[in-house]
């Protein structure tokens, strides 16, 4: 299967070097390109997107704007949004993973790193945002302007569907999570299922802003 692709930044410089770096992937193909949020909805819709790379700062309407549209947006389900950005500790990157994108990558990342990232986004089950937006989330809850827990989504959940939860805020995959509670990786899947849908978040990305931000999981914990 051809993953489908949308690259959304102002600046064309930068989306040359982003085709360039797909062009020789085989499985995957840029279909659009955007300048600003609303091209890249449209784009989103008028392809049939698999994934949209999407820069955050843009003129008109912003990459945040637009990941909210595409995330609420029934008709565009299928498509993710991997946030774009210059800085590692790009505040707005926390709020973009509240909205729906399904991580991010910095720009100066290593070819083969977009691609893997580009695939599993694309697969839709087994993406959770790395390492460094784990981190950027600790931080940015921590902050008392930032940090309002609200436990009350937790009583929708099970005891074990909690302790899932706890290791996919951990970064740990249903492998790693089978190992460490002697279940099948299947059971795994099936329970981050559960959680996904009792808490209405669209992946794994946002059940880690669930979990830190209901305070099952502290900054540093």
């Amino acid at each position: 299967m051809v993953i489908k692709v949308v690259l959304a930044d102002d600046q064309a410089l930068i989306r040359a070097g982003f085709r360039t770096l797909l062009a020789d992937a085989g499985d995957i193909q840029v279909v659009a390109e955007a300048a600003d949020g609303d091209e890249a909805v449209r784009a989103a819709r008028d392809t049939a997107a698999d994934v949209v790379l999407m820069d955050i700062r843009m003129p008109g309407t912003d990459g945040l704007t637009a990941t909210r549209e595409i995330a609420s947006d029934d008709d565009l389900a299928g498509v993710r949004v991997l946030i774009l950005t210059t800085y590692e500790t790009d505040e707005y990157v926390y709020q973009a993973l509240k909205d729906g994108a399904s991580g991010f990558l910095v720009k100066d990342i290593e070819p083969d790193e977009l691609l893997h990232a580009i695939r599993v986004v694309a697969r839709g089950d087994a993406l959770l945002a790395p390492s460094i937006t784990r981190r950027l989330i600790a931080d940015l809850v921590a902050r008392p302007a930032k940090r309002v827990a609200d436990t009350s989504v937790l009583s929708r959940l099970t005891d074990r569907e909690r302790e899932v939860l706890v290791l996919v805020a951990g970064g740990l995959s249903n492998d790693e999570m089978a190992g460490r509670l002697f279940l099948s990786p299947l059971t795994v899947k099936t329970h981050v299922s559960r959680i996904m849908t009792k808490l209405a978040a669209r992946d794994r990305a946002q059940l880690v802003v669930l979990a830190y931000e209901s305070g099952l999981v502290t900054p540093g914990g």
